[in-house]
C-alpha cells in the first residue's frame, strides 16, 4: 500500500466530497437494516396470530399493512441513498483520474530527451492509460465498496449483537477464516498483476511501433513475421492474464461457501436457541438469515476489492517509477530574461549519456544577432548536437554556452525556448490541419500570417492545390505530405513564430535546388535581425552565411566565409568541387 500513498494529496483535495459520501453511506445502511427488522416483526405478528395470542384479525392486517409500507419506504430510501453514495464516490474517482493523468502528462513534458531515449512510447502510453485506469478503480469502486462494507458490518453486527449476542458470534465465526484466505490470495494477485501490466506494456509498444512503421513492414514484405511475433507476444500476455484470472476466480466460490455455511449456522444454532427459549421470537432467526444474505455481496466484494487494490498498487508502482524521475534540464530562473541572440560557444564538449559517444570536443565560436552561421560536416560529426545544445535540450558536459553574455543555465528556460524557431532534421507534423500545424508556432496567428509564412517557405502553392487547402487534415506524422512538403511546412511553422533565433537542421534535404534557392532568398530577408543557424550537407545551402564552420568527429576543422574556405585546401573545398561537378553532370 506504500505506493498508493501518492494519492493521499487527491483524497485531501476532495475530502469534503468523500465526507459527504461517508455520511450518505451510513444513512443508506441504516435504512437497509430496517428492512429485515420489519420482516422479522411481520413474522412474529403472524406467529402470534397462529398461536392465538392475537384475537382480532383486523388488527393483524393493519399491522402487517403498516409494516409493509414501512418496509417499502425503507427499501426505497435505502436505494435512493445508495444511488447518491455511488454518484459521490464514482464522481470523485473520475476527478482523481483526471488529475492523475494530467500530473503524469505534465511530468512527461518536463522530462528530458534522455528519458525518451531510454523508454518506449507504447510503455509511456500504457502507464498513462491502463495503469491510471487501474488506479481509478481503487479510488472509486474499491473505496466505495470498502466504506459500504465497513459501514454495513458496523451497523448490522451492532444490531445483531443487541438482539442475539451468542447467535451473532456463531454467525460471524467464518469471517476471520475468510480474511486469512483473502490475504494469502492477495499476495499472489499482487505479484501476477505486476507481470500482467508489464506484458501489456510490451504488447502496446509492439503494436504502436508496428503501426508507426507499417510502411517499412509492407515494403519489406514481413507481415507474416510481424504477425508471428505479435501472436507470440499475445499468447504470452494471454497466459499471464489466465494465471491471474485463475487466482481471482477462487474468491467468489470461496465466499459463497462461507456465507452458505453461516446460513446453516444461523438455522441450526438459532433453531436450537428458539426451541430452548433463549431466543423468544422466531422473527429474530428470519432477521439473521436476511442479515447474513445481506452481508453476502459486501463480503464477496472484499475479495474483489482486495484484487483491485493489488492491481492498483502494481500500477501505481509503475506510475511512481516515472514520477520519481527528475528532469535533467530544469528552469532555475524565475525572473524574465529577454533574448537578443548573441551566442558564444566556449570550449564546449558534450557526450551522450545513453551511448557514451562524445559528439563535440572543445568547440568554440561566436555569432552576433543578425548574423547567419552555416554548419557543415559528415554524418555524425556533431552538427545537430550544436542546435540541441542551443535549444538547451541537453546541458553541456564541459565548457560553457553564453547567450547575450549570460550562461545559458542562468536564462529563464521558458523565455529562452520562446525565442527559438526550430526546424528539426526529421520534420514532425501533427495529425491536424495544415493551418493548425503552421499555427503551432503561433497559436493566435491570423490567416494572413499563416499564408505569408507558407509563401516564404514556398509551400503555399502546394497547399492551395489540395481539395481542402489549408484545412487539409494530415495523417499521422504528416504522412499525407511528401518529404519536401513536410520540411517546408515545418519551416513555415518556425517562421511564423518570429523568433530571435532560427535553427534549421538540414531541413532542405528533400527540396529541389530551385525551391531551395527561393527559400534561402526569403530566409535572407526574414533573418536580417535574427541569429540563424543552418545545418546542411550542401554547400549551396550555406554559401551565403556570414560564417561557416566545418565539423569532423566533433571538432571544428575549418571556419570562415564561403570565399575564404573555397580558396583553402580542406574538406569544404573538396565538398564544393564534388557537388559542383555533380551539378554540372
Amino acid at each position: 500500500m506504500r505506493a498508493l500513498r501518492h494519492l493521499n494529496k487527491y483524497f485531501l483535495k476532495y475530502k469534503y466530497r468523500l465526507l459527504i459520501g461517508l455520511i450518505i453511506t451510513v444513512i443508506a445502511r441504516i435504512f437497509a437494516i430496517a428492512v429485515p427488522t420489519f420482516v422479522g416483526d411481520s413474522v412474529d405478528l403472524i406467529r402470534q396470530h397462529i398461536d392465538g395470542q392475537t384475537s382480532v384479525s383486523g388488527n393483524l392486517k393493519n399491522d402487517l399493512f403498516i409494516n409493509l409500507l414501512l418496509l417499502l419506504g425503507s427499501a426505497i430510501l435505502a436505494g435512493f441513498f445508495t444511488f447518491l453514495m455511488r454518484q459521490t464516490f464514482i464522481v470523485v474517482s473520475r476527478f482523481i483520474e483526471f488529475d492523475l493523468k494530467n500530473e503524469v502528462f505534465q511530468h512527461y513534458e518536463r522530462l528530458s530527451l534522455n528519458f525518451y531515449k531510454k523508454n518506449r512510447t507504447g510503455d509511456l502510453m500504457n502507464r498513462i492509460s491502463e495503469d491510471v485506469s487501474k488506479v481509478r478503480m481503487y479510488v472509486g469502486p474499491a473505496i466505495m465498496y470498502s466504506v459500504n462494507t465497513l459501514t454495513l458490518f458496523v451497523v448490522v453486527i451492532s444490531y445483531m449483537v443487541s438482539i442475539a449476542p451468542e447467535l451473532t458470534l456463531y454467525t460471524v465465526a467464518p469471517l476471520p477464516v475468510l480474511s486469512i484466505l483473502i490475504y494469502k490470495l492477495s499476495v499472489t494477485i499482487h505479484r501476477r498483476s505486476t507481470i500482467v501490466q508489464e506484458f501489456l506494456s510490451k504488447l502496446t509498444t509492439f503494436t504502436q511501433e508496428s503501426f508507426s512503421g507499417i510502411t517499412v513492414i509492407k515494403a519489406y514484405g514481413i507481415e507474416p513475421q510481424t504477425q508471428d511475433n505479435f501472436t507470440e507476444l499475445s499468447n504470452n500476455s494471454r497466459d499471464k492474464n489466465l494465471d491471474l484470472a485463475k487466482v481471482q476466480a477462487l474468491f467468489f466460490p470461496l465466499m459463497v461457501l462461507l456465507i452458505g455455511f453461516s446460513n446453516i449456522i444461523v438455522i441450526y444454532v438459532g433453531g436450537k436457541q428458539f426451541i430452548d427459549g433463549t431466543i423468544k421470537d422466531l422473527g429474530v432467526i428470519v432477521e439473521f438469515i436476511i442479515f447474513v444474505n445481506m452481508l453476502t455481496w459486501p463480503v464477496a466484494t472484499v475479495g474483489w476489492v482486495s484484487s483491485i487494490i493489488q492491481q492498483a498498487e502494481a500500477s501505481q508502482v509503475r506510475i511512481n517509477e516515472f514520477l520519481s524521475q527528475e528532469p535533467e534540464i530544469t528552469n532555475t530562473v524565475t525572473k524574465n530574461t529577454p533574448i537578443k541572440g548573441d551566442i558564444t560557444f566556449d570550449n564546449v564538449s558534450f557526450t551522450y549519456e545513453d551511448t557514451n559517444i562524445t559528439a563535440l570536443k572543445d568547440v568554440s565560436f561566436e555569432i552576433k544577432n543578425g548574423e547567419t552561421i552555416g554548419i557543415i560536416g559528415r554524418t555524425g560529426s556533431g552538427k545537430s548536437t550544436i542546435l540541441d545544445l542551443i535549444g538547451r535540450l541537453y546541458d553541456v558536459s564541459a565548457g560553457e554556452i553564453r547567450i547575450d553574455g549570460i550562461p545559458i543555465k542562468n536564462l529563464n528556460l521558458k523565455d529562452h525556448r520562446k525565442s527559438i524557431g526550430y526546424v528539426p532534421q526529421d520534420a514532425f507534423l501533427f495529425s491536424d490541419s495544415i493551418k493548425n500545424n503552421i499555427k503551432f508556432g503561433k497559436e493566435n496567428a491570423t490567416d494572413y500570417e499563416v499564408y505569408d509564412a507558407a509563401k516564404n517557405a514556398v509551400v503555399h502553392r502546394n497547399i492551395t492545390g489540395f481539395n481542402q487547402g489549408y484545412d487539409t487534415v494530415l495523417g499521422e506524422r504528416g504522412i499525407t505530405l511528401s518529404g519536401g512538403q513536410k520540411q517546408r511546412v515545418s519551416i513555415a511553422r518556425a517562421i511564423i513564430k518570429d523568433p530571435e533565433i532560427l535553427l534549421f537542421d538540414d531541413c532542405l534535404s528533400a527540396v529541389d535546388t530551385e525551391t531551395e534557392e527561393e527559400i534561402l532568398n526569403n530566409l535572407n530577408k526574414i533573418s536580417k535581425h535574427k541569429t540563424t543557424f543552418i545545418v546542411s550537407h550542401r554547400v549551396s545551402t550555406t554559401k551565403n552565411a556570414d560564417k561557416i564552420i566545418v565539423l569532423e568527429e566533433g571538432k571544428i576543422i575549418q571556419q570562415g566565409t564561403h570565399n575564404q574556405l573555397i580558396s583553402t585546401e580542406g574538406y569544404y573545398k573538396e565538398l564544393y568541387l564534388k557537388q559542383l561537378s555533380e551539378k554540372e553532370i
